[in-house]
């Protein structure tokens, strides 16, 4: 399992009043319906598949966000695909964390990934939210369609991820 990490801000006294008015502000439901319609289109080309997690406020059972964004592939069960080729985008917004964990599946290199956080980041930074995520998409989804196995030829794509990102 491979897992990448960047961090946009320092974290503030009111680190979760500022995750909640981040998600409220700027994850609009029209930005989550476009991103899911961007991830349903993009998956098309390949096994790979991309699921967005949005955590406004980190729970306090795990301080650790690289250790959450761990705990929350497991959860949503972004490793449960045929060809273990889930990958968890995680965004802790309170925290200013982003997070990338592919499962084994994927052959890419932590390289690729630290440059989508990177890169990602630095969107964030500029309060580039919509864009930006879009953008670090479109790079995860490149890295996917060379890095993943191609789709079967028998025509059968289950999309065994949901494409709507999940807000926690």
């Amino acid at each position: 399992m491979q897992h990448r990490k960047a961090s946009w801000k320092q974290v503030t006294g009111l680190a979760g009043i500022e995750g909640h008015w981040l998600r409220r502000k700027h994850f609009t439901p029209q930005l989550l319906a476009q991103v899911a319609e961007h991830i349903g289109q993009s998956e098309a080309g390949h096994s790979g598949e991309l699921m967005l997690a949005i955590e406004a406020v980190s729970p306090r059972h795990e301080p650790d966000s690289r250790l959450r964004a761990l705990e929350v592939f497991g959860r949503l069960r972004v490793w449960d695909t045929p060809l273990d080729t889930g990958v968890l985008l995680y965004l802790a917004l309170d925290k200013h964390h982003i997070h990338i964990v592919a499962d084994r599946g994927v052959t890419a290199s932590d390289d690729l990934w630290q440059a989508v956080c990177e890169r990602l980041q630095e969107r964030l930074k500029r309060k580039d939210y919509g864009p930006g995520l879009l953008a670090a998409i479109e790079d995860i989804e490149e890295i996917l369609s060379s890095h993943c196995p191609p789709l079967p030829l028998d025509g059968d794509q289950a999309n065994n991820l949901p494409d709507a990102p999940v807000m926690l």
